[in-house]
């Protein structure tokens, strides 16, 4: 095979898998159940021969999506601060956060089933998306525009509780609100009472 044949079997096969990842993470997010492979497959404009050579199995394929949507979300804090200010930075990783909750809906049996039998390691995930929280608000802190008396394990668990009630579609004005609310409640204090020590 001459070596342009190889380079374009090689973008054609960056571009499936591409494809495939972006397709199942929108099914994931608005389906209630899991979606079929061969759903996945069609969504992604490919056959499901295809869908299998990349991903040779449902775990395959949503450990491909965690993984990534775990790395959007941990390079996501930089990329922000690089473009806003810190808490404009840190509302819109809720946003994205938020959208990592709903891509967990549709696979969610599955992904269940991998982290207890030690397939994905739930608490190396709580680490990376803790540090990325981290680097929002250490970054916030310095500007002066988030308070400095919050921790990462605060922000994951309101973010989760947010998630938890106005997480299902059709609440996006109520999930959208509340993370206004708390986005306020973490700026610094402006009444003229000491912030609470911890």
């Amino acid at each position: 095979m001459a070596a342009a044949e190889i380079r374009r079997a090689r973008a054609d096969a960056t571009r499936n898998r591409e494809q495939l990842l972006a397709a199942a993470t929108r099914l994931f997010a608005a389906a209630g159940a899991e979606p079929s492979m061969r759903a996945i497959a069609n969504a992604a404009g490919v056959g499901i021969a295809t869908l299998y050579r990349h991903f040779p199995t449902r775990e395959a394929l949503v450990d491909a999506v965690y993984r990534d949507q775990v790395s959007r979300l941990t390079a996501g804090a930089g990329e922000l601060l690089a473009q806003l200010d810190p808490p404009a930075a840190l509302r819109r990783w809720m946003d994205l956060f938020g959208e990592w909750i709903a891509t967990k809906n549709g696979m969610l049996d599955t992904l269940l089933a991998m982290v207890e039998s030690g397939e994905i390691a739930h608490a190396h995930t709580r680490a990376e998306l803790l540090g990325a929280i981290d680097e929002l608000l250490e970054a916030g802190r310095a500007s002066g525009g988030l308070r400095a008396d919050v921790t990462a394990e605060d922000i994951a668990a309101a973010l989760i509780g947010i998630f938890t009630v106005a997480g299902p579609p059709g609440h996006e004005a109520l999930a959208a609100r509340l993370l206004d609310l708390l986005l306020d409640g973490l700026r610094p204090c402006a009444c003229g009472r000491p912030e609470p020590a911890r």
